[in-house]
């Protein structure tokens, strides 16, 4: 059985600055399954969520001495993720449609459902709906929605307002709910 270290985020990350060796892999493994979630749940492709996640560990860990301590680390981690997320969506975009990957791998465990064709197409429909917000509203709706974080958490991961995000997951929500409604209407 793995030992566990008992020690809080913030003395993790004191202890990696101070360069103790495997203090910032505790910090890795408490929250990497959640910073990894998000980055698949935002770019949809399992290799551009990975290279995401590498880049933003590998920068989290050379700037351990830039943290302030004004966010909780888990937040800060988040935070450092959903830039290189933003980042990623936004260079994707820019580039012409014949050099983008048009494989989007779908392999997360899906609930027993008593029509599995039918429950995965449904959730096809709704992965393509989220991916056609802004990404600030599919940042927003990824957090809340579907991570669970409280809109205040998600306020400080993505630096703005607790309204802003409100606003942005109302709006977004609105627009799945017309991208949707073809799903309602077959129910």
């Amino acid at each position: 059985m793995p030992v566990v270290d008992l020690r809080s985020d913030p003395q993790l990350l004191a202890a990696h600055r101070s360069g103790e060796r495997g203090a910032f892999d505790e910090l890795v493994r408490r929250h990497g399954d959640r910073l990894w979630s998000v980055a698949y749940r935002t770019l949809r492709d399992p290799e551009d969520a990975a290279d995401v996640l590498q880049e933003a560990l590998e920068a989290a860990y050379r700037r351990a001495a830039a943290f302030r301590g004004e966010s909780a680390v888990s937040t800060w981690l988040h935070r450092i993720v959903v830039n290189k997320c933003v980042d990623r969506v936004r260079h994707d975009r820019a580039r012409p449609p014949s050099a983008r990957r048009l494989t989007a791998a779908r392999t997360e465990r899906e609930p027993i459902a008593l029509d599995p064709a039918e429950r995965a197409t449904e959730r096809l429909a709704v992965v393509d709906a989220l991916h056609q917000l802004p990404v600030e509203q599919r940042m927003a709706i990824v957090l809340v929605d579907v991570e669970g974080y409280p809109v205040a958490e998600a306020a400080a991961i993505l630096e703005v307002p607790v309204g802003t995000v409100k606003s942005r997951c109302a709006r977004g929500r609105v627009r799945l709910a017309a991208l949707l409604g073809h799903l309602r209407e077959e129910a």
